[in-house]
């Protein structure tokens, strides 16, 4: 039905209610009467039929979609209809000195009760009927967990919506004044113990988490709760995000791995990290990585007077460049390069060219079984690669040096970690002497980087298994990629020389869990994709640290953010082990940069230094 049909049949019907009402109105109290000859009677008439539909078009009580009333629907029908009451009064005040209180009273709960009850009356019907249809036929049954507002918008929402796959069946809140309480005719059952009962006595098919407000340790609590029963989870959107407008009640989302971390969000000190960055020009090293374009994206929100971007495959600086082009302010100036950090000369020359404020070093070889088959690449680009751009900026005096390092170079037992360490290394010993502000970030995993277990799993989940991990015994530490770049970004504005940073990674995680999980979030019950050991790899360690023994100290110099005692080496000692490696066979290189790293064999090279 168009509009002007709708609006015309909506002004008749009111208008013989209106007319209705204060007929009969007059007819209870004089019965004997012909109220159709009493002028009186007809001037207050005519005034309340004007009157109605002025205040009725000025609520816009024509215009609503009456099949989604609610109490703001009846309040502007209250207004309407009280005002145009108000209105006869003033008239009959005006042209008889009186005023018929008892006739108008009675007119105005008539009046009430048929215009409420005309447009209340299709809501009734569409919900008992049309509804009920819909929902039998195709609407999974739902559960939520949280009876509060947020739950109860959700419910609303679903219920309005008969096109909606999911039916509410049930609520789930802790407060147990709430408990046996019904909303919308669902009853509110219990708290999150009796879930598993939930789901299994109502044959929940799907469950949506509606407590925003929920801190996030508490909230990864919750969600294991729900994705071990099996079922489909997602949660809803903060509510101060739907209530602002930023995303609709319909954007609920699936519950992600990172979810189940329950990391709290860290305040970063905006104000430091602005003096640092706004305005400021900074290279990014490896910057089409998954680290490298995520420190790119976060330094971007603070106005950079330049955003250099480097990196050696011209495919991943394409994509950050045009990223960022069309997200930045037109006072930053994004300047991509394809270089290669191992080309010392190219690095000398960026570096000399631009001299950047800030250089975040991010390019590195990371794949730990591939670089126990290839040795001296890991030592080419982490380490010698590292000295490059660590010694450029040395020379060009750049303010501040941040170089991304890994839990793996902790008592490294692979190639790679003991690169990664050799490069903190470098950085420290340049600290003891430059005016640069070098330091070195050490963290743990993060989810969904290149090379990382979770895009691995969830290509062989899509595949349909197996989802094959090393030992049942490995732990990881993770974070995601955002966290961990807002925390690089802070580290280096607490940089004062020769710092090895370390993040708060919280409790690792076992792999076998995180497998687990990944396959129930993908929609698949306990046995459906099998979980296969296949023995760890070259280079595997069962357990990561983020510091050793001697490294540890208690000092948190900002939330989640610590500094580890990491020793360095001296400068000749330095020198002659990197002049050696490039000597060395395959199986020597290993066994001298793992011993190194672990300070294992560091008295015989001393010897060595002694001798020469």
């Amino acid at each position: 039905m168009s509009l002007r049909k709708r609006m015309s049949m909506l002004v008749l019907v009111d208008s013989c209610i209106v007319l209705f009402s204060i007929y009969i109105g007059y007819f209870l109290l004089h019965p004997i009467d012909n109220p159709f000859t009493d002028t009186f009677l007809l001037i207050s008439s005519l005034t309340i039929f004007l009157a109605h539909h002025g205040f009725a078009m000025h609520y816009g009580l024509y215009r609503k979609v009456w099949e989604y009333a609610s109490v703001r629907e009846l309040v502007s029908i209250f207004k309407a209809v009280s005002l145009s009451i108000i209105a006869v009064a003033l008239i009959q005040f005006i042209v008889k000195g009186d005023i018929l209180y008892r006739a108008l009273s009675i007119t105005w709960m008539l009046h009430i009760l048929l215009i409420g009850g005309t447009r209340l009356s299709w809501r009734v019907f569409r919900d008992t009927y049309i509804s009920s249809d819909q929902f039998d036929k195709k609407q999974k049954r739902t559960l939520i967990i949280g009876a509060g507002s947020a739950g109860t918008m959700i419910a609303r929402q679903l219920l309005k919506n008969i096109e909606s796959p999911l039916k509410p069946i049930a609520f789930l809140d802790d407060d147990a004044q709430k408990k046996g309480l019904e909303i919308f005719n669902m009853r509110v059952l219990g708290g999150a113990d009796i879930m598993a009962d939930a789901v299994k006595d109502l044959s929940i098919e799907h469950i949506i988490i509606a407590i925003p407000s929920l801190d996030k340790q508490t909230s990864a609590m919750l969600m294991q709760q729900c994705i071990d029963t099996g079922i489909r989870t997602q949660i809803m959107p903060l509510i101060e995000d739907l209530l602002t407008g930023k995303v609709s009640i319909n954007e609920i989302r699936d519950v992600r791995i990172e979810d189940l971390l329950g990391r709290e969000e860290v305040e970063l000190d905006l104000e430091s990290i602005s003096i640092k960055l706004t305005n400021k020009k900074i290279l990014i090293t490896g910057a089409g990585g998954s680290i490298g374009s995520e420190i790119c994206r976060q330094v971007a929100r603070f106005d950079p007077k330049q955003l250099i971007l480097l990196g050696h495959g011209e495919n991943s600086i394409y994509t950050i460049d045009m990223e960022l082009r069309q997200k930045v302010s037109q006072s930053t100036e994004i300047i991509p390069i394809i270089a290669d950090i191992q080309d010392r000369n190219r690095i000398f020359d960026i570096v000399s060219e631009f001299k950047p404020d800030v250089i975040y070093h991010a390019a590195a070889h990371k794949h730990v079984p591939l670089m126990e088959y290839n040795p001296m690449e890991a030592v080419k680009n982490n380490i010698f690669g590292t000295k490059n751009v660590a010694e450029a900026a040395d020379m060009f005096g750049i303010g501040y040096f941040v170089m991304i390092s890994t839990d793996k170079a902790v008592n490294p037992p692979n190639v790679m970690g003991a690169t990664k360490r050799f490069a903190e290394m470098i950085v420290q010993n340049l600290a003891r002497k430059s005016e640069t502000k070098f330091a070195a970030v050490r963290f743990g995993n993060v989810l969904g980087s290149r090379g990382s277990v979770v895009p691995l799993f969830k290509k062989q989940i899509m595949a349909g298994g197996p989802v094959t991990i090393t030992d049942e015994r490995m732990t990881r530490y993770f974070m995601t990629i955002p966290e961990a770049s807002r925390l690089v970004i802070q580290a280096g504005t607490l940089a004062n020389g020769g710092e090895v940073f370390v993040l708060d990674m919280g409790e690792p995680v076992k792999i076998v869990d995180l497998a687990n999980n990944l396959i129930r979030l993908s929609g698949y019950a306990k046995g459906e994709i099998e979980v296969k050991e296949t023995g760890i790899r070259p280079g595997e360690k069962l357990y990561e640290e983020l510091m050793n023994e001697n490294e540890r100290q208690s000092e948190v110099v900002f939330p989640k953010i610590y500094i580890g005692k990491a020793t360095p080496i001296t400068n000749i000692e330095l020198d002659h082990l990197l002049d050696t490696i490039p000597t060395l066979s395959i199986d020597e290189l290993k066994d001298t940069l793992v011993g190194i790293a672990n300070k294992k064999n560091l008295e015989v090279n001393k010897q060595r230094v002694v001798s020469m």
